[in-house]
């Protein structure tokens, strides 16, 4: 009998398999599975947030209206006000403003109704008349037929709409419970935000402390200087297509100039809604002309903007490239609608300066981090400014 020939396996036993796997292959799946776990986990951290947004766009406003207020309880506690009593001044003067300028918002508003309802009936007299003598040529039984549906369609979804009717009072009693609770968290933010960051530190290893701690202050700082620049910013746009309103006669000047100035606080997106809503004003109220002299100032004042406010005060502290701010707006809106779209622009600062400060930092100190100085101080990762090491409150070396 012949014997038979051994069978030789293909690959030894003691090959790493490994090894035969191509090496781009291998470097793709690495990356792959890595990519993976990350996706997931942010995931999850958005699962949650959203999950706790009642609790968690509350907390986030209240850190930026910190980053608002705190320079100015600062400047209180600096001629030797009690913490306490200057945050006191400060929410009060400020709840004072804003509550004075809602309330003339709404008495000019109610006083100019009355016009604009005759001004929107004699608009809408010119349109109909349009339709009928213009180039459409349409009969007054189709307009009637139109409005008819119209109201025949609200009757019929009659019941969907006062279920939005309720939506909206449980919205009204969401809204103000978060603005009770964003005030609570923010008075702690002013008189004790020190602490409160300090014990935060102490859950960080001691190895990585200085860098992480240097790295949020870096990332306040960046806030600060982004809320300070956006007020600024405001206040122009405000002031500036509230006067050309003025001067062509549109009305309701004030309350236009307000929507203009809290939409400036939603980078890019806020000011062309607020100036699409003058200009429609105008286009109902004034005619065709007045409107494209309106979206003529409107498109001057972002010009402006764009180009000579938001480079001079924005760039040199907030360096954030205007695709990224798109892109951040657009994915905030898109995870969390407005509250979102509001908070995308500040979380993606912070989040630029803190990174920057991680990654270039080799002997970081906390305590030369001017976290309420002048934008510039806080422009660059590399260059520290002297100041207060404070993160809504005062530094305090006993503190650490």
């Amino acid at each position: 009998m012949s014997e038979k020939t051994p069978k030789v396996p293909l690959i030894s036993e003691d090959v790493d398999v490994t090894s035969t796997v191509p090496r781009g292959l291998r470097i793709s799946a690495a990356l792959a599975w890595r990519f993976l776990v990350v996706a997931a986990a942010l995931y999850v951290i958005v699962e949650i947030i959203g999950y706790l947004s009642v609790v968690v766009i509350p907390v986030a406003i209240a850190m930026l209206l910190a980053a608002l207020l705190a320079p100015a309880v600062r400047r209180l506690v600096q001629v030797r006000l009690p913490r306490g009593l200057a945050t006191a001044i400060v929410l009060i003067g400020g709840l004072g403003a804003v509550g004075g300028l809602l309330t003339f918002v709404v008495v000019q508003f109610t006083s100019g109704l009355p016009a604009l309802q005759r001004q929107l009936n004699e608009s809408l007299t010119q349109i109909e008349d349009w339709l009928i003598n213009g180039p459409l040529h349409l009969r007054q039984t189709q307009i009637e037929e139109f409005i008819n549906n119209t109201i025949g369609f609200i009757q019929e979804n009659q019941a969907s709409l006062t279920a939005s009717a309720l939506t909206t009072a449980s919205t009204v009693g969401e809204i103000l419970t978060g603005f009770l609770l964003t005030l609570f968290v923010l008075i702690f933010f002013l008189t004790s935000g020190e602490q409160i960051w300090t014990f935060l530190m102490r859950g960080v290893p001691a190895a990585v402390r200085a860098r992480t701690d240097t790295a949020g202050r870096r990332g306040f700082a960046s806030l600060v200087s982004y809320v300070r620049a956006t007020a600024a910013v405001a206040v122009v746009d405000a002031v500036g297509i509230g006067i050309g309103l003025w001067i062509v006669g549109v009305p309701l000047v004030i309350p236009l100039s307000t929507l203009v100035f809290l939409g400036a606080f939603v980078p890019i997106v806020g000011a062309v809604v607020a100036g699409a809503v003058a200009v429609l004003v105008a286009l109902v109220t004034n005619g065709f002309v007045t409107a494209l002299v309106v979206l003529a100032i409107v498109v001057g004042v972002m010009q402006l903007e764009s180009h000579v406010l938001q480079p001079l005060l924005l760039g040199r502290a907030v360096k954030l490239h205007p695709l990224a701010v798109i892109l951040a707006i657009t994915a905030g809106l898109v995870a969390a609608g407005i509250p979102g779209a509001l908070l995308s622009v500040p979380l993606l600062a912070v989040l630029n300066a803190g990174i920057k400060s991680l990654v270039s930092d080799r002997d970081p100190d906390p305590a030369a981090v001017g976290v309420l100085a002048d934008p510039p101080a806080a422009a660059s990762p590399d260059e520290d400014a002297g100041g207060d090491a404070e993160a809504g409150g005062e530094a305090r070396p006993d503190d650490r």
